[in-house]
């Protein structure tokens, strides 16, 4: 992970919105899980696709060339794109994945994933 989440104290002030995850360029990028996409294209110069989930939660992943459109169904883990550099200016190439439930509730995606099991053998 290169910068973490950082939620904004107010709707539209500072923070950071999402995890950076350093991936190389040409990275195939997955959806979190099974979902309808909401929107495949271009924000501010950027390519973003993003994903409904249940439960009211909507993913997006950026910089990334999708490989789906609006209104595509996808699976859990299913290729949605390919990652693009040029989403930090330290030059680090970096997928930036967000996650809310609303229009201006941000979580921390990282909440998303399922923990490791664990399992031990018994000392004998």
């Amino acid at each position: 992970m290169v910068e973490g989440f950082d939620p904004p104290t107010v709707a539209w002030g500072r923070g950071h919105r999402g995890v950076d995850l350093a991936a190389a360029e040409g990275t195939q990028i997955r959806s979190a899980a099974a979902g309808t996409v909401a929107f495949a294209g271009m924000v501010a110069g950027r390519p973003v696709v993003s994903i409904d989930h249940a439960n009211g939660i909507r993913t997006t992943y950026e910089p990334v060339e999708p490989a789906v459109s609006a209104g595509d169904a996808v699976a859990a883990g299913q290729v949605v794109g390919t990652l693009l550099p040029g989403h930090r200016s330290d030059g680090v190439c970096a997928l930036h994945w967000g996650a809310r439930t609303g229009p201006k509730t941000y979580i921390n995606p990282l909440r998303l994933l399922q923990p490791a099991v664990i399992r031990l053998k018994p000392l004998h």
